[in-house]
């Protein structure tokens, strides 16, 4: 850095990225700061610069360069701090730290505290925070789902369910043939079990019994009406290990998910295919339960089905150096909890490492669906499907009944029709009134619309692309 980066560096003023202060007198102040910015995207603190912005300098001698080194020495783990001395003249100088952070040793603390830096202000990190950042630590001995599960057993895991991830696994080509039926022996193989203790992996993965000590291990879905949370139609909340949970999400999918109708003349026994493609929802679920942050106590996997759209949640936020837009293209396989990620690997439920969210683009475009939308919010990450026009022919209930259906086969066979014209053409008539209640109920799923009124309203079949 020259005189002349330092003046453009000073007028532009302090941001979340720099920090001026006029001396070292605030050396402690600025340490803070520093550990900040190491938990943050780096940064530089400017000694001999005004919080004004203007360039006053100071003299920098050994013992200057000693205090510096002291308190360096309180970081924990050590950080990468770059010094450089710029010369004012008549023995001034700036003295720039520059923290250069490694997102794999984060949370850093100074003098036994962690620090955050949010805009040009440096303040104490939550322990919320700080936890969440410890347990992405790929040292194994302090993420969460290493931890030991105090007070549980055995007799406290779903054994069906592990067999089944064996037999899974053998099918899948991922386990050994040779395994056998030992519990205790499959639960080490899977890193689940260590020195006969448990981890909360187990937990995660297998897990019967959850309160009060595991509220994290929950699914939340709702089926909304219209396009907010205001109303909603079916909402259940549920505790479980995540693949009894991931089978009640699919189950639920099933149930609220519209059904895409395609209208094909002479033929209204379609087949019931879910708007979006199951596989795609399913493989966002997946990622949920895999990434997801399970030190959030009270947090929980959300579904959310709207009028125009579906949701899914997780607590967490995306590895340091990702952002939603790298999710639809190459990007490292970080996995918060590589242990549960590797059970559902080895399971066969997930096929590449790092492949997940873009095999959901490309299942949704293939579908004739847009890109899905992924995003970052308030300490959670979410993916949301959006159908192409959504529109009520999306929007088929299972409940036709045959009159209905036959209704529609007359409309695509014979076009445009009055209501005399229709009646005529039923296999077994009722009342004018009960063929006008069928005829509003089409018109409600907007699979049929009418032109005119009364006695001249004519009916005709609704296209799917209209």
């Amino acid at each position: 850095m020259n005189r002349k980066e330092l003046e453009q560096i000073a007028q532009q003023g302090e941001s979340e990225t720099v920090e001026f202060k006029k001396s070292t007198a605030q050396l402690r102040r600025a340490m803070e700061t520093l550990c900040g910015m190491l938990n943050g995207h780096g940064g530089r603190v400017l000694f001999g610069i005004t919080p004004q912005g203007q360039i006053v300098g100071q003299t920098v001698t050994d013992k200057t360069l000693r205090e510096v080194a002291d308190q360096l020495r309180l970081f924990e783990p050590p950080g990468t701090i770059a010094q450089t001395r710029i010369a004012l003249g008549d023995g001034k100088e700036v003295l720039v730290l520059e923290a250069q952070p490694d997102p794999t040793r984060r949370p850093y603390v100074f003098d036994g505290r962690p620090y955050q830096r949010v805009g040009p202000t440096t303040s104490v990190m939550p322990q919320e925070t700080y936890q969440r950042l410890l347990s992405e630590r790929p040292d194994s001995r302090t993420r969460w789902e290493t931890l030991p599960a105090e007070g549980y057993g055995l007799a406290d895991l779903d054994q069906e369910e592990i067999l089944r991830t064996v037999r899974l696994g053998i099918a899948a080509g991922r386990v050994p043939e040779s395994t056998g039926s030992d519990i205790p022996d499959i639960l080490r193989r899977l890193g689940l079990l260590k020195d006969g203790r448990l981890n909360n992996a187990a937990i995660v993965l297998f897990g019967t019994r959850f309160l009060p000590d595991y509220p994290q291990c929950q699914l939340r879905m709702a089926r909304f009406r219209g396009l907010d949370k205001s109303e909603f139609l079916d909402q259940r909340q549920i505790e479980g290990h995540a693949f009894a949970l991931l089978d009640e999400a699919m189950l639920f999918l099933r149930r609220h998910l519209p059904v895409a109708g395609r209208i094909v003349p002479g033929l209204f026994e379609r087949e019931d295919e879910p708007l979006f493609p199951l596989e795609a929802l399913r493989e966002a679920l997946v990622n949920a339960f895999c990434h997801r942050d399970y030190t959030v106590v009270g947090g929980a996997v959300s579904l959310a089905i709207y009028d125009d759209r579906l949701e899914i949640w997780s607590d967490g936020t995306l590895p340091a150096g990702l952002t939603p837009d790298d999710l639809k293209r190459d990007h490292p396989s970080k996995p918060r909890n590589p242990l549960i990620a590797k059970v559902f690997y080895l399971r066969g439920v997930i096929e590449r490492w790092g492949r997940g969210t873009q095999k959901i683009v490309e299942l949704c475009v293939k579908a004739g669906h847009p890109e899905p939308e992924f995003g970052e919010q308030a300490g959670s990450v979410w993916v949301r499907f959006l159908p192409s026009g959504y529109i009520a022919p999306h929007r088929v209930a299972h409940d036709l009944t045959e009159r209905q259906r036959e209704l529609l086969q007359i409309l695509a066979h014979h076009g445009p029709s009055p209501l005399r014209e229709i009646r005529k053409r039923l296999s077994t008539p009722p009342s004018d009134r009960m063929i006008q209640e069928d005829l509003a109920h089409l018109r409600r799923l907007d699979l049929v619309e009418s032109s005119g009124r009364g006695r001249g309203a004519v009916y005709r079949l609704r296209k799917a692309n209209e």
